[in-house]
């Protein structure tokens, strides 16, 4: 009996890091799908082949190393997709950025220089390049208030209230105050949904390559990937005494993110800030039970894999502000931790700076995204201002 309420810690804990994750984070999936081309369909499949690998990631790497290691889709790369918009080729040619940006995190995994040239890239550049593309689907809770103000305000005013009593659960609450104002709307108009779209269902999409999608999709989601989303997830994890293997890591993470991306799933990676949830004290008082939280956390979003489609029917129901703004609500944290360590240093203020104004407005070149333009201007602009300077 003991041995089982011991076990029922990190259980919990593993299902309350699943339906954190899931909940707070699975509209801005369905935002940056949507944004880059994809049909409804085409994203209520990517959000569940995403859901499905990162299920079972959580369940390998935690039954494997017997770590409470977690894994996540790649919250940033999500919103780095709503900010690109569609781009030449269609919904195709981003399901092959997808897959190189797959790919590149398998190399990690197989080629250690690469991993080390990501890190060489500035922490405040990768982090201003971030909050530039975040910035304006963290505006659009404001906007909402003007152009729907009966469906955005009970999502703000449920959200800032949590935040103070129950910050954890704060979007998730925002997201079912969203389900309610959608239910008073369709019983308002009388609209509703057919009862197939609310099976889960995946649909394939042969990739094709271009340039723009590589550069403009694969590369700066690999980028914001590793750097906001694998980095800190390894600094998490050490803080709380435990050691990341690394390469198996990457192996899982990159065979997920390439499973997934056939059927519209963008990226997985470690978990960071779920991460703690199923790796800190609350989840055991011993570090070496924690591992099971790392099982439970998968078995959950596998079952939440199995009602991603209902989700995805909520989002497509809802008035035209609601979503936004519970997508932007959560985002509010990370766009907050990326303004504070863009330009944290005063030395490298002006580069994030730039870096920051590049990507927050839009711009696509020669069908290129803002996100590698930014990333390109702040390395420029850092260069010309520190070149010659170690030699003083």
């Amino acid at each position: 009996m003991a041995s089982d309420v011991s076990l029922a810690r990190p259980l919990v804990a593993g299902v309350v890091t699943a339906l954190v994750g899931f909940t707070s984070t699975f509209a801005v999936v369905l935002t940056g799908l949507r944004a880059v081309g994809a049909t409804a369909e085409q994203a209520a499949s990517g959000l569940l082949a995403i859901t499905l690998v990162v299920g079972i990631g959580c369940i390998v790497l935690a039954g494997r190393h017997r770590l409470p290691i977690t894994v996540a889709w790649s919250t940033p790369g999500a919103a780095l997709l709503a900010a690109t918009g569609a781009i030449d080729g269609g919904w195709s040619a981003v399901v092959g950025g997808f897959f190189v940006s797959a790919g590149l995190i398998l190399c990690t995994a197989l080629f250690p220089p690469l991993g080390a040239l990501i890190a060489r890239i500035p922490p405040s550049i990768a982090q201003a390049m971030l909050a530039g593309v975040l910035l304006p689907l963290c505006v659009a809770p404001f906007t909402g208030l003007v152009d729907d103000p009966w469906g955005v305000v009970p999502v703000l005013i449920v959200w800032l209230v949590a935040s103070r009593i129950l910050p954890r659960w704060a979007v998730p609450l925002a997201f079912v105050t969203a389900i309610v104002v959608v239910a008073v709307e369709l019983s308002r108009t009388g609209a509703g949904t057919d009862a197939a779209t609310l099976l889960p269902r995946l649909e394939f999409t042969a990739p094709t390559l271009t340039v723009g999608a590589v550069v403009g999709i694969a590369l700066p989601l690999f980028v914001v990937t590793m750097a906001s989303q694998n980095v800190p997830g390894v600094a998490v994890m050490r803080s709380l005494g435990y050691t990341i293997p690394w390469r198996p890591a990457m192996l899982v993470t990159g065979l997920g993110s390439a499973a997934a991306a056939g059927f519209g799933g963008h990226a997985m990676n470690l978990g960071a800030i779920s991460a703690a949830i199923a790796a800190g004290p609350d989840a055991h008082p011993d570090p070496r039970r924690r591992w099971v939280a790392g099982l439970s956390a998968g078995g959950t979003y596998l079952v939440l894999g199995a009602l991603s489609a209902a989700f995805a029917a909520v989002v497509l129901l809802a008035p035209a502000g609601v979503i936004p703004a519970v997508a932007g609500v959560a985002l509010f944290g990370a766009f907050g931790s990326a303004v504070q360590q863009a330009i944290d240093d005063p030395g490298e203020r002006v580069p994030a700076v730039v870096t920051f104004l590049v990507a927050a407005s839009g711009i696509a070149v020669f069908g290129v995204s803002a996100a590698f333009w930014a990333l390109l201007a702040g390395l420029v602009v850092r260069g010309v201002l520190h070149v010659g300077r170690g030699s003083r």
